[in-house]
Order: structure tokens, then C-alpha cells, then sequence
């Protein structure tokens, strides 16, 4: 049986929409902190002013690397990640390059992760792989995917951006986000050590509890209060409170 800390403890409140101001980010910080979450995920400039909201607080600073769509040289993205881990973030969530992926470059794709592996490991920080598993049609790259995060062993292996907009045949923009297909699959790919990040799509406690369930330990989610204030009323109190 979960309970409400538990369930708090899953959550990095995502903090990343482009047109979230100041005052929205510094919301979004209090709220985390009221909710007491895992962590926040800030977008990249918005770290030191995070790791400012939250000095007291025991909730995580993160932010993203190659954000949303994974397209920076891998040298950009290292000096991206350098910075914010120089600035207090202590979660890193980085997009893989898509189209190395879709090409089969896989000792880019390694290299990529190696290089952006090692100042996060230099500061004891925590590295999320985002697969966006929306642009890959196909199980074998996700399952690839989950080999070289095996390999380097990183410390999750995530779902999406949810950002990553596919065109449909109707002409309109959409985005599944976290599958119970995908979930699944990198559970059963990824290696015990490396944790599963579900984000995209979840937005009620019975979601969170159902992604729980296959193995997710961690859940990107803008809708933290939504899904807190139904743990609490499901679920009961804080443990302590």
C-alpha cells in the first residue's frame, strides 16, 4: 500500500513551459516545497534562482540538458550541464540526440551520454536519459537505448520531454508521453540500479499509483498538486504530519 509521502517523493514538479515567468517559476518552487516533492526541474537559467526558493527546503534542484529536442553538439550540451551543476542543480535530465538514434549512430549516442555522464558524476548529481520515446516508432531503439544506459550505468532512463509533438495524419500536433507499452519495456531492459522516470500524461493519483505499479520510481509531473491533494484525501496524511 503507498502512502501520500511516498507518493510525493516520485514527483519532480516540472517547471519547464515556455512561457512560465518569473513569478510562475517562483510559484512553482513554493508549491513543490509545500508538497514537499522529490525535486523540481527548472528550465536551465531558472537554476539559481531555484536553488535560492528552495535553500531550506529538502526538495532537489533539477533542470534539463538539449531541451526539448535533443539537437545541441554534444559539446554544447556538456558546457550546459557543467554550468547548471555549477550553479546548484543536482538533477540533470538530458534529451538523446533523435536523429543519431533514428540513424542507428550508437557510439554517438553512447559518446554523447559518456560526456555529459562525467561532470555529473564529478559533482555527485543525478543524470535522467530522455529517450522521447513518441519519435521512436520502433521497441528495438528504446531497448537499445536502455543498453547503453545499462552500460554507462546512468541513473534513469525517461520516458519523454512532453514536448515532443508528432504530427498526425490529420495534420494536428499531439503526444502520448509515458505508455504503459514503453514503461514496461524499459523496466524490463534496464538494469535493477537504473530507476524509471515516467513523464508525459500523468496527472491523477490513479495514474501516478498505476505507473508505480510497473516499476516507475520517479514521475514528471506539472500536476503535482491535483495529484497530491487526491493521495491525501485517498490515501491519508503526510507520515509526518
Amino acid at each position: 500500500m503507498s502512502t501520500t509521502s511516498e507518493i510525493a517523493k516520485m514527483i519532480d514538479h516540472s517547471l519547464l513551459h515556455p512561457t512560465l515567468t518569473d513569478a510562475a517559476l517562483k510559484a512553482g518552487c513554493e508549491l513543490a516545497d509545500k508538497y514537499q516533492v522529490a525535486s523540481v526541474c527548472v528550465k536551465p537559467y531558472a537554476v539559481p534562482d531555484a536553488v535560492t526558493w528552495l535553500l531550506d527546503s529538502e526538495v532537489a534542484v533539477g533542470t534539463v540538458v538539449g531541451f526539448p529536442a535533443g539537437n545541441s553538439s554534444i559539446d554544447i550540451k556538456v558546457k550546459e550541464t557543467e554550468q547548471a551543476l555549477q550553479e546548484g542543480a543536482t538533477e540533470i535530465d538530458m534529451v538523446v540526440n533523435l536523429g543519431k538514434v533514428l540513424s542507428g549512430q550508437w557510439n554517438y549516442v553512447k559518446d554523447e551520454m559518456f560526456s555529459i555522464l562525467e561532470p555529473v558524476r564529478k559533482y555527485k548529481a543525478l543524470l535522467k536519459v530522455i529517450f522521447e520515446n513518441d519519435y521512436l516508432p520502433e521497441d528495438d531503439l528504446k531497448i537499445r537505448l536502455c543498453e547503453i544506459c545499462n552500460e554507462l550505468k546512468v541513473d534513469f532512463a525517461k520516458t519523454s520531454t512532453g514536448f515532443g509533438f508528432v504530427k498526425g495524419e490529420d495534420g494536428k500536433y499531439g503526444y502520448k508521453g509515458a505508455t504503459d507499452h514503453d514503461l514496461a519495456l524499459m523496466r524490463k531492459h534496464c538494469i535493477p540500479e537504473i530507476q524509471i522516470k515516467a513523464a508525459g500524461g500523468v496527472r491523477t493519483l490513479e495514474a501516478a499509483l498505476r505507473v508505480k505499479a510497473l516499476g516507475v520510481t520517479r514521475i514528471g509531473a506539472s500536476a503535482t498538486a491535483t495529484i497530491l491533494d487526491g493521495a491525501i484525501q485517498e490515501l491519508g496524511p503526510y507520515d509526518n504530519y
